[in-house]
């Protein structure tokens, strides 16, 4: 695999810069794919992203970023990606920083000021290799930061039209399996925790089998039918919704194997009972 460094402005990987949800975001003239499909959705917090704009408009250093570059030319962030799009955030008005007391967003900034953010050179890794060789090394240099998910891995081997598909339904803020089963899944969208469980429950606990036979496919409403059928499925059964006894439960499990059984109400749940634990169901009866 060959690796070189690579000085880039702020000016530089701004230009150009979009972010249009589903369509993508890009920067550097349109060359730069900030976020590829294995990629986790914007997460800093404002304190974090506010960080950024202070370093590089102090002049500290930044901390290195990774590309890979692919054959057309064109380029797609490794690691990186939130430090790249709170700068693109920034020179776009997108939010403001204080600075002497006061709000300013980039356009409120003095012409000197505004120079020395721009000017600045962020040191870039770009590596060329073929996919294996890019992979590995993108879980090598993700060590050090926060951890990535074992969902998120598995998006940087199977991304595709199915991928791009299903993250509109399960990756997203406020996305609908979140809108409709927040109630009852537990963890974070943006961190891949609904699509990791509704793929382990459709699967069999078989994710990348099943995300390797469907990777091409051109959508993926199979994955969606089936998860709204278990909502559903939950909310026809207990309606009376408890948080602390019924958030976070294995309910595609329990749809899988009950799904088809009619049994009557206590019937039911004395079933489900031994399945998870005896308190909790006598809870549910209540």
């Amino acid at each position: 695999m060959k690796i070189q460094i690579k000085e880039v402005t702020v000016r530089e990987i701004t230009e150009g810069y979009t972010d249009s949800a589903e369509g993508g975001v890009f920067g550097y003239g349109g060359l730069l794919n900030i976020r590829p499909a294995f990629q986790r959705e914007f997460v800093y917090k404002d304190k974090q992203r506010d960080a950024v704009i202070e370093t590089v408009r102090n002049g500290f250093p930044l901390n290195t970023m990774y590309w890979s570059k692919n054959k057309d030319g064109t380029y797609e962030v490794l690691d990186g990606q939130q430090r790249t799009i709170s700068l693109c955030q920034y020179v776009a008005n997108d939010f403001s920083i204080t600075i002497d007391g006061m709000a300013r967003k980039f356009m409120n900034l003095t012409n000197d000021m505004k120079e020395q953010i721009l000017s600045y050179k962020l040191m870039i890794y770009v590596c060329e290799g073929d996919n294996e060789e890019k992979l590995a090394w993108f879980k090598v240099i993700n060590i050090a930061g926060e951890k990535l998910t074992d969902q998120e891995l598995r998006n940087a081997v199977y991304t595709g039209p199915w991928l791009t598909d299903a993250k509109r339904y399960f990756s997203k803020t406020k996305c609908p399996a979140y809108a409709i089963g927040q109630r009852y899944m537990s963890g974070s969208p943006i961190r891949q925790d609904y699509l990791a469980k509704t793929l382990e429950w459709i699967s069999g606990d078989a994710i990348d089998t099943y995300m390797s036979d469907h990777q091409y496919d051109e959508n993926a409403n199979a994955l969606w039918d089936y998860y709204q059928r278990i909502i559903q499925w939950i909310e026809r059964i207990f309606p009376k919704y408890r948080k602390e006894l019924m958030q976070g439960l294995p309910w595609g499990e329990l749809y899988n194997k009950y799904k088809d059984v009619y049994y009557d109400k206590d019937q039911l749940e004395a079933e489900i009972q031994r399945l998870i634990d005896d308190d909790l169901c006598n809870d549910l009866r209540k």
